[in-house]
């Protein structure tokens, strides 16, 4: 059993699941979606920091007095259809899902009965939204499902208190945020507890160490979930399951620790914003080598859209995790139940990241530019003359080589029209019997 320390919790080895899936998609749906502008922070970029384009915008549009809270109704989500949801990220090729169950706005998109008249069940929907999503994941899907909770709330009164004592007494944590953790692990049995927004308080506070003790011993989750860094001021990067260390954190190298990079396709926003252009969205040729180098580097990916406050996931987010699916389809043997190589990334040609396959032995080099010579130069891999052979994923025959001793091999890639190449944005070469 796990003692409530650190130490004791630390030692939990991560269940293998979480490892071998990769990527993970990332929905960040709330109240924010209905204003939909300029960030999921409205509430405190309006209210708190009085942000001059969020106060302009609210003076515009909206009439004077109106509040955070009366956008509560207006968070309607008609279109919701799980099924379409989940069929979309099956089709992402996406092995698990995280969705925001409660912002650091207070709202939950579950009936949470500590969370009263401010939840999707008694404000706006009139639905569960948590349970939608999870039983059409469930029957729909192999993906894991997961859910993303703030510890802290903005503008909760008894936070404030709270954080007024310094901290020294604990009534938001033992009312609201604790309770709602038991309460959607029990509900719900998700996956993954992705916690955050620790509001600068301590994770002896939070009672951290409490809630995740009782979670890996005896809830009915505990042999399969897995938890990230965020529980408590000066947890993160250092206790709790896989490291997050900070948003779009892709750090280039390998670390001893397993992570994971939360990115947004939206550059500038996670939650759903009206006022986006589409530069504002990563290309899909970012986002292929956003997952070459995070998995070659020992990540996972978690990549973030925001849906409408009406429920749906806008068409260019559709698009684009489409687009990953089908690059998945081609090249998924690089990434799924993949290990880090010795080498991350080649030192000869940039833009080519290594990863390793140990079911066939198998080093991958997945390269983002198409050589205009047709010939590939990689520094790292040691070709063995008569054994080493060398595949393009998505090509039937095998390509020719030449070895270069300890300065790696030359690779002749195939002629093909655009027609016949197995994928658009980043290719796998597929390499068994090297050094």
């Amino acid at each position: 059993r796990y003692e409530p320390t650190w130490g004791s919790l630390d030692a939990r080895p991560l269940p293998a699941w979480f490892d071998e899936a990769k990527f993970g998609v990332f929905i960040h749906w709330g109240v924010f979606s209905v204003p939909s502008f300029g960030s999921e922070w409205f509430w405190w970029y309006w209210q708190k920091e009085k942000r001059e384009p969020y106060v302009k915008f609210m003076d515009t549009n909206y009439p004077p007095g109106f509040s955070y809270e009366d956008f509560g109704p207006l968070f309607t989500a008609e279109f919701f259809d799980p099924n379409q949801w989940a069929d979309i990220l099956k089709a992402s090729g996406a092995k698990y899902v995280v969705l925001t169950s409660k912002h650091h706005e207070g709202f939950t998109l579950w009936g949470s009965k500590y969370s009263w008249n401010w939840n999707a069940v008694d404000v706006g929907p009139k639905r569960d939204l948590v349970a939608e999503l999870a039983i059409s994941v469930r029957n729909r899907t192999d993906l894991h499902f997961g859910l993303y909770h703030s510890l802290f709330e903005w503008f909760n009164p008894l936070f404030l208190e709270d954080a007024t004592n310094a901290f020294n007494t604990s009534k938001f944590p033992t009312s609201k945020s604790l309770p709602e953790l038991y309460e959607i692990v029990t509900k719900y049995q998700p996956e993954i507890i992705w916690s955050d927004g620790d509001g600068n308080a301590p994770d002896t506070y939070w009672n951290s160490t409490g809630f995740l003790a009782w979670l890996y011993n005896d809830s009915p989750v505990r042999d399969t979930v897995v938890t990230n860094d965020r529980w408590g001021a000066g947890s993160i990067c250092a206790h709790g399951g896989f490291y997050t260390c900070n948003d779009r954190y892709n750090p280039g190298h390998l670390l001893p620790h397993k992570w994971e990079n939360c990115m947004t396709i939206d550059r500038s926003s996670w939650g759903y914003r009206r006022d986006a252009r589409l530069r504002d969205y990563l290309p899909i040729e970012d986002l292929v080598k956003q997952l070459a180098e995070t998995v070659s580097c020992g990540g996972n990916l978690l990549m973030n859209i925001g849906p409408t406050h009406d429920g749906r996931i806008a068409v260019v987010f559709e698009e684009r995790l489409r687009q990953v699916g089908s690059w998945l389809k081609v090249n998924g043997e690089a990434i799924y139940g993949t290990k880090p190589w010795r080498a991350q990334n080649d030192t000869v040609t940039p833009g080519v990241w290594y990863t390793f396959s140990p079911k066939g032995g198998k080093v991958n080099a997945i390269f983002l530019n198409w050589p205009v010579s047709g010939i590939l130069e990689l520094g790292e891999p040691q070709a063995k003359l008569g054994e080493t052979q060398v595949k393009l994923a998505g090509y039937r025959e095998l390509l020719k080589w030449v070895a270069l001793g300890e300065k790696g091999m030359v690779i002749a890639l195939p002629q093909l029209t655009p027609q016949q190449m197995p994928c658009q944005w980043g290719w796998t070469l597929q390499l068994t019997d090297v050094d």
